[in-house]
């Protein structure tokens, strides 16, 4: 499958920024507290960048638009895919997804060999870690690169139309201060500290990662789930239900370290086809994950094809679209769809003019033997009891509730 244009210019301006110079500063003696200013310092000009919507073309867009801070830092609106480019006249193909609990998610590799859960280190997890939903980028900084370069969305199209804005608001003038003037010296090292900044920015533990729900109070001995969201729980866990804490860990670490709700592993589920994407309207189109389109260097790889990184459910019930495509709005039916996806496909997928249901419609037939089948899916067929009842449902989504931040007690 061809790259979409859309994607060219933002691949070349990303090997741009590849190719320049680095954006740290030159190699200098700094003391403890030299070092802890200058973090400070970044991710201030970080978090002045991130709500500034003069870095786009539009000047109507910024980081926060997509990524509300009262929302887990995800879409403040149940719009599948947000409006965008110059005019916020265009649209892009995947759900802007959410910003917290990502500072521990590693580098994107095929074969991960760490289980901590299980203790067992030579267990091949397969595809795993990065950015963005195929994990494409490894660093917060590379990601904030794409939004601010892509057409379809803060509309930067060169480096050097990043770096004008930038200018223009007092960012290379921010950057000196910070690191001499080297740090503004070229587009390149502009657009480069820029993105540094919104990844000290990322690193404000207070909002990103603050560990602040009930469930973390409940972990810390501070608070009691109530009965159903502890019911909740152990069907989350039960491996013959939910079996949800397969992908989504929610036990702490063999070091202590709090539950993520994910293993960062790329699993395909097969979720519907979502017709309020414009990109869909083209029955050629596919949003195929890891392999394409908007990932290049696996497009060889037809065995990740449909496979798309696992979130954090930290948060995820201020989420007001779910899965990479946007195709759900509502938390208990994002549930539900993994209990009943293979019990009852005609609640969630199209029928062909022949009133059969036309299943898996998002991914090509040839893809199909990446979708997950374990429980709870596990072989289940039309007609077959669901993994989970109906008030099991409820108890998950109460359950997930629990891990929205800033729980007052």
């Amino acid at each position: 499958m061809g790259k979409p244009l859309h994607v060219l210019p933002i691949l070349a301006a990303l090997l741009a920024l590849a190719a320049a110079p680095p954006a740290d500063p030159p190699p200098r003696a700094m003391t403890r507290e030299q070092a802890f200013a200058r973090a400070a310092a970044l991710a201030d000009l970080g978090r002045r960048a991130f709500f500034d919507p003069r870095l786009s073309a539009s000047g109507a867009q910024s980081c926060a638009s997509c990524h509300d801070p009262a929302h887990g830092f995800s879409p403040a609106n149940d719009l599948p895919v947000q409006p965008g480019g110059a005019h916020l006249d265009r649209a892009g193909t995947r759900a802007a997804p959410g910003l917290t609990y990502l500072q521990a998610v590693p580098a994107f590799t095929e074969h991960f060999h760490e289980s901590d859960e299980e203790a067992d280190e030579s267990v091949d997890n397969g595809p795993t870690g990065g950015l963005t939903w195929d994990g494409r980028v490894d660093t917060a900084a590379a990601q904030a690169m794409i939004p601010l370069l892509s057409a379809n969305e803060m509309a930067n199209l060169t480096v050097e139309a990043l770096a004008e804005r930038a200018r223009a608001a007092g960012y290379a003038h921010g950057l000196a201060a910070i690191d001499g003037a080297e740090a503004a010296a070229s587009p390149q090292r502009i657009a480069a500290g820029l993105g540094a900044a919104l990844a000290a920015f990322q690193q404000t533990s207070a909002l990103f990662f603050p560990y602040s729900s009930k469930y973390d109070a409940v972990l810390a001995g501070r608070a009691t789930l109530t009965a159903q969201e502890a019911r909740g729980l152990a069907a989350f866990e039960d491996p013959a239900r939910g079996n949800c804490a397969r992908c989504h860990v929610s036990r702490p670490g063999l070091d202590g370290t709090p539950p993520q709700f994910t293993d960062y592993g790329m699993i395909a589920v097969g979720a519907p086809r979502n017709p309020a994407i414009p990109a869909n309207a083209d029955p050629a189109y596919f949003d195929l994950g890891v392999c394409g389109p908007l990932r290049a260097d696996m497009a060889a790889h037809p065995e990740y094809c449909g496979l798309f990184r696992t979130p954090s459910l930290r948060n995820v019930a201020l989420r007001r679209s779910y899965f990479h495509n946007g195709v759900f709005h509502d938390l208990r039916d994002a549930v539900a769809f993994y209990a009943s996806r293979d019990t009852d496909p005609a609640r969630w997928y199209p029928k062909n003019p022949d009133g059969s249901v036309r299943k898996f419609d998002d991914l090509p037939a040839q893809y199909r033997a990446n979708l997950d089948d374990e429980p709870p899916f596990d072989g289940r067929r039309p007609g077959d009891p669901p993994a989970l009842t109906g008030q099991e449902i409820d108890d998950i989504a109460a359950f997930l509730r629990t891990l929205t931040d800033g729980w007052g007690g």
